[in-house]
Order: C-alpha cells, then structure tokens, then sequence
C-alpha cells in the first residue's frame, strides 16, 4: 500500500518551509549586519568585556560556510573587504 500525502499534509509542508524561509532571511540579515558591525570596531577603543563578546561573535560568524556568509552579506547589500 503506498503512502500517500494528502492536499492537507501538502499545505502544512509548504506552510512551514515558508516559515523556515522567512527565519532563515531574518537570520542573514541579523548576521550580515553583525558581520559589518564586527568589521567597522575599533577594538582599542572598547572595555574588555566588549571585545571578548565582538571576539565570540567574529569567531561564530567565522564557523559559517563561505556561502552562507555572502549569503548574509547580501541580505544586508554589504560586501567583504579584501
């Protein structure tokens, strides 16, 4: 007996890959914009604790694919500077 999906099951899917698109864009956006806040900081400028939290966020920002980056960069029409 094959398994079947149903119109109902079929909308629901596409409900929540809709969803995980929109969370998806919002999440480049917020890591484009952090990716060119971490590059515009002047580190000798800001209290330690600052720099130690600037420090993890480059750092996580790093961990992502190349992609993944540009993609996030591109969301916020920014680019990296080589």
């Amino acid at each position: 007996m094959p398994h079947t999906i149903n119109q109902n099951e079929v909308n629901m899917l596409r409900s929540e890959l809709e969803l995980l698109m929109r969370e998806r864009q919002a999440l480049l956006k917020v890591t484009g914009i952090a990716a060119g806040l971490i590059a515009e900081m002047d580190s000798h400028d800001l209290p330690i604790s600052t720099v130690e939290a600037a420090d993890l966020l480059a750092t996580s920002i790093n961990n992502l694919s190349e992609e993944t980056l540009q993609d996030a960069l591109n969301a916020v029409h920014a680019e990296i500077a080589e």
